[in-house]
């Protein structure tokens, strides 16, 4: 979980550096490899597709969202851990 949060930050300063128009290709490069990684990492989870779009958008991509976006993961993912350890049921299992 450290590993990813790390890269989120260092995808995120990267990117801020790039400057509010940046290299498109460069930017787009960085949110590909960092996608890839994450999902290696940490797993898939949907919160993280919508910031992989959001990086596309001029503007929103000076905005650490990686880092905002694994931070947010994390915390869901150790919430879960700690409900199942205590014998609750995760919500999208018990809803179902």
């Amino acid at each position: 979980m450290a590993a990813a949060i790390a890269i989120a930050v260092v995808a995120d300063v990267i990117q801020f550096s790039a400057g509010p128009l940046g290299w498109f290709f460069f930017d787009a490069g960085v949110d590909i490899v960092v996608m890839l990684i994450m999902f290696r990492l940490i797993g898939f989870h949907w919160l993280l597709l919508p910031t992989f779009a959001l990086e596309f958008i001029p503007g929103v991509g000076m905005l650490p969202t990686w880092t905002g976006c694994v931070l947010l993961v994390v915390r869901l993912r150790n919430k879960q851990q700690r409900e199942l350890k205590n014998g609750a049921l995760p919500v999208e299992v018990a809803g179902r």
